[in-house]
């Protein structure tokens, strides 16, 4: 219990690394953007400014998601996770589409190419954002949170909207006149990268939503451990399911068939105690006894 509560500890202090680090770009962003003369930097800024109330949502839903069982959440508020995560993929997709949009407007309207000065903000933006994408990354897998694996594909599709952004602004510099443009074009063809991305979040998100079993290793350490539990001969039906950063099982384990109820009753209190011992993200364990 006490590892659970601090990995759900760490998740939240991941997000506030989030929400702070994409508030500071989201300025720098717009403000380079706008006197540096590049829509694509702009449309960064507008995927960044996405991006904090996104990283608020996923603070928001991982306070949530630590409250205890109730009466009428008997497995707790974990599944307030994958919802959460639905609505960081809709800030990504309207984000995507105002860029679409916005990109192809400025296609069709004559300006200026972008200051070249641009580029060494991009280099530190892109670095940064990367970076950032690891280190949330590696504690979303620490901590089993969809939400903040969402979270850190954010930063990903950020800094690839960056490079897009890099790579546009660098076109329009090195050809000149008639090329102005290319950073425009960069910003709709990172659009169509955040959509993928958005998919690549949602997918996951919504298998966890449907109780979809994902968790192969996991089942085979389950069945691994309960046959350490003395009077365990064997296990049948092992299902699970993912909340929050939880795992519940519903675990059928093979006994003696001569055992009376008590014993066999005792064996599955023994059995769900050595289970959630041994794996600390388990949740709710219900054992059920099946006479060999």
């Amino acid at each position: 219990m006490p590892e659970r509560i601090n990995k759900e500890e760490t998740a939240i202090r991941t997000s506030y690394f989030s929400v702070i680090g994409n508030t500071s770009l989201a300025l720098i962003k717009g403000l380079a953007g706008f006197f540096g003369n590049s829509y694509a930097l702009i449309a960064d800024a507008i995927e960044s400014t996405t991006d904090v109330f996104s990283s608020l949502l996923v603070l928001f839903g991982l306070k949530y998601a630590k409250r205890p069982a109730d009466e009428n959440h008997p497995y707790g508020h974990g599944k307030i996770e994958p919802l959460i995560t639905f609505l960081v993929v809709s800030f990504l997709v309207t984000s995507a589409t105002i860029i679409a949009y916005e990109s192809i407007q400025n296609i069709q309207t004559p300006h200026k190419a972008p200051e070249s000065w641009t580029l060494i903000i991009l280099v530190g933006i892109i670095l940064w954002k990367e970076i950032s994408f690891r280190i949330v990354l590696k504690k979303s897998k620490e901590t089993n949170s969809s939400s903040l694996k969402a979270d850190a594909w954010h930063h990903r599709s950020d800094a690839i909207t960056s490079v897009m952004a890099f790579v546009g602004i660098s076109i329009a510099l090195i050809f000149g006149e008639g090329y102005e443009t290319a950073d425009d074009w960069a910003a709709l063809l990172a659009s169509g990268f955040i959509i993928y991305n958005s998919y690549l979040i949602f997918r996951p998100a919504l298998g966890e939503i449907m109780d979809e079993h994902l968790y192969d290793d996991l089942l085979e350490e389950i069945r691994k451990e309960s046959l350490e539990v003395q009077g365990v001969l064997g296990t049948e039906k092992c299902f699970i399911r993912k909340a929050g950063t939880s795992y519940h099982v519903d675990l059928h384990a093979i006994v003696e068939g001569e055992l009376s109820v008590r014993e066999g009753h005792e064996i599955a209190h023994c059995l769900k105690d050595h289970l959630r011992a041994k794996i600390p993200n388990l949740g709710h364990v219900l054992i059920h006894i099946e006479p060999d």
